[in-house]
């Protein structure tokens, strides 16, 4: 089993977009067996506050549902446990490093690193812009799923290629 966290600053927005977009492709794709995928915040501020409305909004609209999402903070369990760390932008990995400066690095990713545009995907809480950030997790999670098979993590037949393609697209 592939354990994947999701890390933003809150886990209100993209972090928890991420989790519950990565757990509908995965379903898609019928993989759901083969992963454990969580979110979490580097920092306490929103702990025990649910997914931000605009973001449930959307995530709704493709039939997702995250309503019983809670902000929690990772911890070292977190840590020591998955396989990725996956953040959305450097803020979060130099919050991360701030609170383990001694954890494993080479387990820590940004989730545009995947694709072929990697950089930060920035926080719309922010800048009003959840249809962007979705765009870009949807874009990220497709290619770390062909990175583990392209890694042999996981196997991908032609019809579960096919449908990851078509997975959540408008």
């Amino acid at each position: 089993m592939i354990k994947i966290e999701f890390i933003c600053h809150g886990n209100i927005c993209r972090s928890p977009m991420a989790e519950f977009v990565m757990k509908k492709i995965i379903k898609d794709i019928g993989l759901s067996d083969e992963f454990n995928i969580s979110s979490a915040a580097t920092s306490q501020e929103e702990i025990g506050n649910g997914v931000y409305p605009p973001v449930k909004k959307l995530l709704n609209s493709y039939d997702i549902d995250c309503s019983e999402k809670t902000a929690r903070q990772i911890s070292q369990d977190d840590i020591e446990n998955n396989d990725y760390i996956i953040a959305m932008e450097d803020y979060n990995l130099r919050n991360l490093y701030y609170l383990y400066p001694d954890m494993d690095r080479s387990k820590v990713y940004k989730l545009l690193d995947f694709t072929d545009t990697p950089g930060n995907i920035d926080d719309p809480w922010y800048t009003g812009e959840f249809d962007k950030a979705f765009v870009q997790i949807l874009k990220g999670c497709k290619a770390l799923i062909i990175s583990l098979a392209q890694d042999n993590l996981i196997k991908l037949n032609k019809d579960q290629k096919k449908q990851l393609d078509l997975s959540l697209e408008a």
